[in-house]
């Protein structure tokens, strides 16, 4: 294995096998912890784990160059207390077992990559909010006071720490935007609710070298939010996505169909409707280059 290895907790989702790739094809050694290990052909190695307790999985963290973690129940379900609970406690737990385990290693990981999310704000409204922005008061983002917490808490003295809040992945083998797709080719991409609500998006290819910035820049710590330089409404993106698929016009989805959508599809219409207006400022204080800073391009370049 090369001598610089990357450890990927819950790497095998969507965001952790783009960074699998990319990381691979840098030449680095890349150990995916999952519940699920499958032998794999591409020198990637995954290795059981449970997310809660320290086991075999911790010897790969010994001497690894970064850990990153990604572990967490999807929140595209209904949000039922029960859901809600499991949201939280597949995310807490996951940071506690990684901090124990580096407690139990002799050259922990130079540095920790955490993920987290923008829906740490809440319901913003039309507020732009950078990273000194306050927490918000829904159920979500009281999961992500919870995940932050327990990150901050994670005793790793010799293990620099990052937390990234993601915000609305764009990709198109992942995140919500192959459904939406789906939907705008069947003529149903239309403005969710109001369509006054933002979506705070980032494009796949953005998000993955933010990811490799946070590892090999030695003087970042802290939380940053990973975004896009430019939000735009639920109305806005929908109108784009239907530029980018050749369908010209699609009726709007009031919130009486958004709800009822959600239910048929189980998920949560909170998700479409809360309105996230998220502005990257450490990213672009640092002059951060982005491939793709305008929706447009974007979704241009993953509907081809």
């Amino acid at each position: 294995m090369s001598a610089k290895r990357i450890v990927i907790a819950g790497g095998s989702g969507f965001i952790g096998r783009a960074l699998a790739r990319e990381f691979t094809a840098l030449q680095q050694g890349v150990v995916i912890l999952t519940r699920s290990p499958q032998e794999r052909a591409d020198g990637i190695r995954e290795v059981a784990w449970d997310g809660k307790n320290p086991g075999d999985w911790v010897s790969h963290l010994d001497g690894a160059d970064a850990v990153i973690n990604l572990t967490g129940k999807n929140i595209n379900c209904p949000h039922t207390p029960p859901n809600l609970r499991a949201i939280t406690a597949s995310r807490v737990d996951s940071v506690n077992a990684l901090a124990a385990a580096l407690a139990q290693v002799k050259l922990p990981p130079r540095v920790w990559v955490q993920a987290g999310a923008t829906g740490y704000y809440g319901d913003t409204g039309d507020q732009v909010c950078d990273e000194q922005a306050p927490g918000g008061k829904d159920a979500l983002a009281e999961i992500c006071r919870h995940w932050e917490g327990a990150f901050a808490a994670a005793a790793a003295p010799n293990t620099r720490k990052v937390t990234l809040r993601i915000g609305f992945v764009l990709g198109r083998d992942g995140g919500a935007l192959p459904v939406l797709g789906r939907l705008t080719r069947w003529f149903l991409g239309g403005a969710a609710g109001p369509g006054r609500q933002y979506i705070s998006w980032i494009h796949l290819a953005d998000l993955v070298e933010m990811f490799l910035t946070a590892i090999r820049r030695e003087h970042l710590q802290g939380t940053f939010n990973a975004v896009a330089p430019g939000a735009v409404t639920n109305a806005a993106f929908m109108r784009e996505l239907r530029r980018a698929l050749h369908r010209p016009w699609s009726p709007p989805a009031p919130d009486f169909a958004v709800r009822l959508g959600a239910w048929l599809m189980r998920s949560e219409p909170s998700l479409a409707l809360v309105s996230q207006r998220c502005n990257p400022a450490k990213f672009l204080e640092l002059e951060f280059k982005y491939q793709y800073p305008q929706l447009r391009p974007a979704l241009v370049d993953l509907c081809r």
